[in-house]
C-alpha cells in the first residue's frame, strides 16, 4: 500500500482565522476517504493546496512519484456546439470506441453522447465530466461536493463507479448516505486539526461520541480521586506519624491529570415556525399541464397534498421538478389546468434564486427583522440568528459580504421567523454542513405545517418525507411507497442497465486482437489437505483480529494526534491481509463441501 499524499505539520490561516494548525494526515492508493467538517473549517482550501493551487504557510505536502491526481471540475470545460463524444475525445486523447465504452457506464448514449453538450442539464453534464475523469486513469480522485445538484440516479451511478474504481479517493461531502456507500475511511477537519479514522463516517461520529463520554467518565473518576487525596493530605499533613504518608500522597496527587475536553463547536439549533395546524387539502392540481410556450414538460397532472404532509418531489434532472415547483408557487404560469391552494394557506419559498437576490445593503439583523414583520421580539430574532450561527458582530454583517452558505442559512432563518404554514424548499441542504442539516431535519419533522421540497440528500429526504411525488416521462404522480422503496427501484433500474451493457461486449477496432486467457487447470485436493489449510487460515484470522481489536482499543484511549496516526497506519496495514484471510476461509469452506 503506497502513500500517495503525506501532509505534515501543515499550517494555513487567513487573518485571524486558523484553518490548518500543524495538521497531519496521509492518503493511500487504495483507500476511499470521506472528508468532513463544518462549513468554513478549511476543507476546500486544503483541496486547493493538494492540487497545487494554493501554498501552505508552513509544513509540507509530500507527493508520491507515481501520483496522478484527478479532480472533478466545477467549471464547464466544453466548447460551443461540442458533442459529449467530441469533448471526451479532445479532453482525453482516447479513440471514439474507448470514450463510448466509458461513457456507457454513466448511461451516456444516443443523443446524450452524440448531441450538443450545452443542451444537457447540469446533472448530465456532470456525468460527461465524470466519464472524462475516468478516461485519464488517475490513481487519486479529489471530489468536492460531487452530489450537489445531482439527481438520485446520477448519484447511484457515481456510487457504482466509485465502488468499482481501484484507486484512492478523497471525497468532500455533507451527504452522509453517499459517504456511507462509497468511503471506507473518514477524515475530519476541526479546529485546524486533521483526524483520520479507519472506518465509515457513521462509525467515526459514533467513535467521537464514545471517546468524549469515555474522557468525561475518566475525568470524573480522576477528580473524585483528587478530592479524596486532598482530604487525606489535609487531615494527615500535621501529624508526625502520618506526615511521610501524606507527602507520598502529595506526589501521587501531582501525577493525576485530567484529559482536556474541548467545548463543542457552535452548531445550529433550529426551531420551525410556530403556527396553528390545519386539516384538509393544502394543494390541489387539476388537469394541469406545465412547461414553457415552446415545450411542454408534463400534462394531465391530478394531484392532492394534505395539510401536514411533507412531500418530497423526486425524479431525474431535466424531468421537470423545478418547473413543477415554479408552477405551484405561481412564478411560472401553467399551460392549462389549475393550481389551487386551500383556504388560509400562507406560502414561504426557499430556492436558489431567492438567496441570490437578497438585499445587499441590509445587514443580517435588518433582514431578519423585516422577515419577522414586527411579529417577533428582538431577543427571539437574535436567538434564531444565533441558531443559524449568526452571533455577536456577525449579525451586523452586510449581506453583500456573505458567502453562498451564509446567504442560504440567512434565508432559512428568515423562513423560521415567519408565520408561513406552507414551506416550499428547493434543495435546502445545499451549502449546509452535517450538523445544520440535522438541525433542519429535526425542525421540519416537528413543524405542524406543510412542506413541499426537493433534495438530492438521501439522509435528509428519508427522515423528512411522509410522501413521495415523482416527476418522470411527462407525468407528475404520487408514488405509492416509502422513500427507501423508491431508491431501491432506481438502483434496480441502474443494475439492470449495467447487466445489459455487460452483455453487449464492446466491439474492438480492426487490428486490435482480443486477449485470450489460458484456462486454469483444475486441481483436486483431498479433505485432509483442505482442513489443514483451513486451520492455518483460522489461526491467521485470530491473530490479525486480535491485533485489530487491540489497536482499536488503543485508538479509543489516545488523545495524542501523532499516536492516533501511528495506530491508524498500523490498523490500515492489517486490514487488507485480514480481509484476504477471511475471503480465503470462505473459499476453503466451499471447497471442503465439494470434497
Amino acid at each position: 500500500m503506497a502513500i500517495l499524499l503525506q501532509i505534515t505539520k501543515a499550517s494555513k490561516s487567513y487573518g485571524e482565522q486558523i484553518l490548518l494548525d500543524e495538521a497531519e494526515a496521509s492518503i493511500s492508493d487504495n483507500v476511499k476517504m470521506g472528508f468532513i467538517g463544518k462549513n468554513g473549517a478549511g476543507k476546500s482550501t486544503l483541496l486547493r493546496v493538494l492540487l497545487g493551487e494554493e501554498e501552505l504557510d508552513g509544513g509540507d505536502v509530500i507527493r508520491h512519484p507515481t501520483l496522478k491526481l484527478g479532480y472533478l471540475r466545477q467549471h464547464d470545460p466544453f466548447l460551443p456546439g461540442e458533442t459529449s463524444l467530441e469533448f471526451l475525445m479532445r479532453d482525453s486523447g482516447q479513440p471514439d470506441w474507448k470514450c463510448g465504452e466509458v461513457a456507457g457506464q454513466f448511461e451516456l448514449k444516443g443523443s446524450y453522447l452524440e448531441g450538443p453538450i450545452d443542451k444537457l442539464s447540469g446533472g448530465w453534464q456532470t456525468r460527461v465530466k465524470l466519464a472524462a475523469l475516468l478516461l485519464h486513469e488517475p490513481n487519486l480522485l479529489l471530489l468536492d461536493e460531487p452530489t450537489n445538484f445531482l439527481d438520485l440516479r446520477t448519484q447511484i451511478l457515481l456510487e457504482h463507479f466509485l465502488k468499482g474504481y481501484r484507486a484512492g479517493c478523497l471525497i468532500v461531502s455533507h451527504d452522509r448516505a453517499f459517504l456511507e456507500a462509497t468511503c471506507t475511511h473518514t477524515m475530519d477537519l476541526s479546529r485546524g486539526k486533521l483526524t483520520t479514522f479507519p472506518g465509515k463516517v457513521e462509525a467515526f461520529l459514533e467513535y467521537q461520541k464514545e471517546k468524549r463520554a469515555h474522557d468525561e467518565r475518566s475525568n470524573a473518576a480522576i477528580l473524585a480521586k483528587k478530592k479524596h487525596l486532598e482530604e487525606f493530605i489535609a487531615r494527615n499533613r500535621a501529624r508526625a506519624s502520618t506526615a511521610a504518608l501524606a507527602q507520598s500522597k502529595s506526589k501521587a496527587l501531582e501525577k493525576l491529570e485530567t484529559t482536556v475536553i474541548l467545548s463543542d463547536e457552535p452548531t445550529a439549533r433550529i426551531r420551525a415556525p410556530q403556527i396553528e395546524p390545519r386539516k384538509g387539502i393544502a394543494l390541489r392540481c387539476k388537469d394541469l399541464a406545465i412547461g414553457y410556450p415552446e415545450r411542454q414538460i408534463a400534462s394531465d397532472v391530478q394531484l392532492e397534498i394534505d395539510h401536514g404532509s411533507r412531500a418530497a418531489i423526486v425524479g431525474d434532472n431535466g424531468q421537470g421538478k423545478t418547473t413543477f415547483l415554479r408552477t405551484v408557487v405561481d412564478s411560472l404560469k401553467p399551460i392549462s389546468g389549475e393550481v389551487r391552494w386551500g383556504f388560509g394557506c400562507k406560502v414561504g419559498v426557499y430556492a436558489q434564486h431567492v438567496y441570490h437576490s437578497l438585499p445587499d445593503k441590509q445587514t443580517v439583523l435588518d433582514y431578519l427583522r423585516s422577515a419577522s414583520a414586527g411579529k417577533r421580539r428582538e431577543q427571539e430574532i437574535l436567538d434564531v440568528a444565533g441558531s443559524f450561527l449568526f452571533r455577536g458582530q456577525h449579525t451586523k454583517k452586510p449581506i453583500s459580504v456573505l458567502s453562498g452558505g451564509e446567504r442560504a442559512r440567512l434565508c432559512l432563518a428568515g423562513l423560521m421567523l415567519s408565520d408561513y404554514n406552507i414551506l416550499i424548499l428547493d434543495e435546502p441542504g445545499n451549502h449546509l454542513d452535517v450538523d445544520t442539516v440535522d438541525a433542519l431535519v429535526d425542525a421540519l419533522v416537528d413543524y405542524p405545517g406543510t412542506v413541499i421540497f426537493t433534495s438530492h440528500d438521501r439522509h435528509f429526504t428519508k427522515r423528512v418525507a411522509t410522501c413521495i411525488i415523482e416527476v418522470r416521462d411527462g407525468r407528475v404522480v404520487n408514488y405509492s411507497g416509502q422513500y427507501d422503496a423508491y431508491v431501491e427501484k432506481v438502483n434496480s433500474e441502474i443494475e439492470a442497465g449495467e447487466r445489459e451493457l455487460a452483455d453487449k461486449k464492446p466491439k474492438l477496432p480492426e487490428g486490435v486482437a482480443k486477449p485470450v486467457k489460458a484456462a486454469p487447470k483444475a486441481v483436486k485436493r483431498g479433505e485432509k489437505d483442505i482442513r489443514k489449510e483451513i486451520k492455518s487460515v483460522e489461526k491467521t484470522i485470530a491473530q490479525l483480529d486480535g491485533q485489530r481489536r487491540d489497536l482499536n482499543a488503543k485508538m479509543m484511549n489516545t488523545s495524542d494526534a501523532k499516536e492516533a496516526l501511528k495506530l491508524h497506519n498500523e490498523l490500515a496495514a492489517i486490514t487488507k491481509p485480514l480481509a484476504e484471510a477471511e475471503e480465503r476461509w470462505v473459499e476453503l469452506s466451499e471447497e471442503l463441501e465439494g470434497a
